[in-house]
């Protein structure tokens, strides 16, 4: 591969891609509203929650947004992160019981090499311009494996015209090496769909030679611990530190981007309000950032690791979301596709002379089923020890609806880990007309575990 033919190759398989794909039906699985009917971050003006994470194929996803009205040319800004064509396999590195673990993330690596990964990659930018809004922008996120070709089919779906930036984000993490000079910085290139694009333009400090004041006539200087400086249009190189390792907003997830590269992209070309997405979200920063910033999103990942970071960041930073997913999960208690289990504990205790009573939920003894394929064995004895001695640190979130409608879960209490801490104890009053209470449990790797149980047999238990 590497022939301009090669790629005109690529580009029409891609388009025979995306006829024959298939949209999907997504089933709404979960529905987070941390205000309990009043509007939340996110929130369009009818009330209801705009914000989307799906979790599933994002080309099938793609092909039936394109499919709909409501979203066809609605989006303002499309960032996607996908893999960069490193041929490398990463891991998620997560802390339990003080030792790090390593959780298979996502698998960079392609049958067709270079060509079924273009292959791919083209026939999901297709569908996004689709969806792009005429005066939205697209960044596409790579770095040197790829970027050379991406900027050739970039051009030739969205017009060579329309092309806006080529951004160098730079970085000081990263390896060298004594054959070539440290490689420390990714590419986004950033394309519009017309020229009537929204764009905001961001300043940033300029410091003067010698840090010394210029005194030109008309030119407003500023001065600081440095020295004096002008503030000038931003440049298109941004030196933004990577996710350190005792940041707060890490996640342990792979190949995590900073909170302040997302905030830049947003800033400068979204309004409040406007829509959102990113269909390679991984741990969720762009739906993060968004959210703050008074946008709605649309996330996907396919993922189930990805998509329950994503849901645990936004539930601690107090945001509204629905997730959906392609095919809905079978939700009893010990089901088959759950990879571990969880004891949780239930009581209710009436009050004398009341309809209302009290529901006490404890959490209990976890046991890892199945433990991933390719997780290296350090990591299993790290986690079969946890088992043994302390369960509840492989615990990452819980939740629980207590008025269950046997297919959609809406906690009204939700618990994420705070760097250490988990609450495991949850109590709420209710009512006679409580039905069922459903608790969904994710360990640190992702996976799911629900408890879903009658009302009336609580009450049978407690007496």
């Amino acid at each position: 591969m590497g022939t301009l033919k090669d790629l005109t190759k690529v580009i029409e398989q891609a388009q025979r891609q995306v006829a024959n794909t298939r949209s999907a039906e997504f089933t709404v699985l979960e529905e987070v509203d941390p205000m309990r009917g009043q509007s939340v971050r996110g929130a369009d003006a009818g009330g209801t929650v705009d914000n989307k994470i799906y979790y599933g194929d994002n080309i099938r996803l793609l092909k039936s947004l394109a499919e709909k009205e409501e979203y066809r040319g609605r989006l303002k800004l499309i960032y996607i992160d996908p893999p960069f064509f490193s041929e490398a396999r990463y891991d998620a590195v997560i802390r339990v019981s003080g030792s790090n673990i390593r959780h298979p993330a996502y698998d960079d690596k392609w049958q067709q090499g270079l060509y079924g990964y273009l292959r791919q990659l083209t026939a999901r930018l297709i569908l996004m311009r689709e969806l792009l809004a005429e005066d939205g922008l697209i960044w596409l996120h790579l770095d040197w494996h790829v970027v050379h070709y991406a900027r050739i089919i970039m051009d030739e779906i969205f017009g060579e015209k329309n092309f806006v930036n080529e951004i160098i984000w730079t970085y000081k993490s990263g390896g060298s090496s004594r054959r070539r000079f440290a490689r420390k910085h990714d590419n986004i290139l950033v394309y519009s769909k017309t020229k009537h694009y929204n764009f905001n333009v961001l300043k940033e400090k300029s410091y003067n030679r010698q840090f010394k004041p210029y005194r030109f006539r008309g030119v407003k200087e500023y001065r600081d611990e440095q020295g004096w400086y002008t503030m000038v249009n931003m440049k298109d190189v941004w030196q933004i530190d990577m996710v350190g390792r005792t940041s707060a907003e890490r996640t342990g997830y792979a190949t995590q981007k900073p909170e302040q590269l997302l905030e830049r992209i947003v800033e400068c070309c979204t309004e409040p309000g406007d829509l959102c997405a990113d269909f390679f979200c991984g741990s969720g920063t762009l739906p993060a950032v968004a959210a703050r910033m008074g946008r709605s999103f649309i996330a996907c990942d396919r993922g189930r690791l990805a998509v329950e970071s994503t849901i645990g960041r936004l539930c601690a930073q107090g945001t509204g979301f629905r997730v959906y997913a392609e095919e809905p999960e079978h939700r009893a208690e010990g089901g088959r596709q759950s990879r571990f289990e969880a004891e949780v504990h239930m009581s209710m205790e009436e009050f004398p002379g009341s309809d209302k009573s009290l529901v006490t939920i404890r959490l209990g003894n976890v046991l890892e089923r199945r433990l991933p394929t390719g997780m290296e064995e350090k990591s299993r004895t790290v986690i079969r020890k946890a088992v043994r001695n302390s369960p509840l640190e492989l615990i990452e979130a819980w939740s629980v609806d207590f008025d269950y409608d046997g297919r959609v879960h809406r906690p009204s209490a939700v618990f994420v880990r705070n760097k250490k801490e988990l609450n495991d104890v949850c109590r709420q009053i209710v009512g006679p007309d409580c039905r069922r209470i459903c608790v969904k449990i994710v360990d640190v790797m992702g996976n799911v575990f629900y408890v879903d149980r009658p009302c009336t047999q609580i009450r049978s238990e407690s007496r």
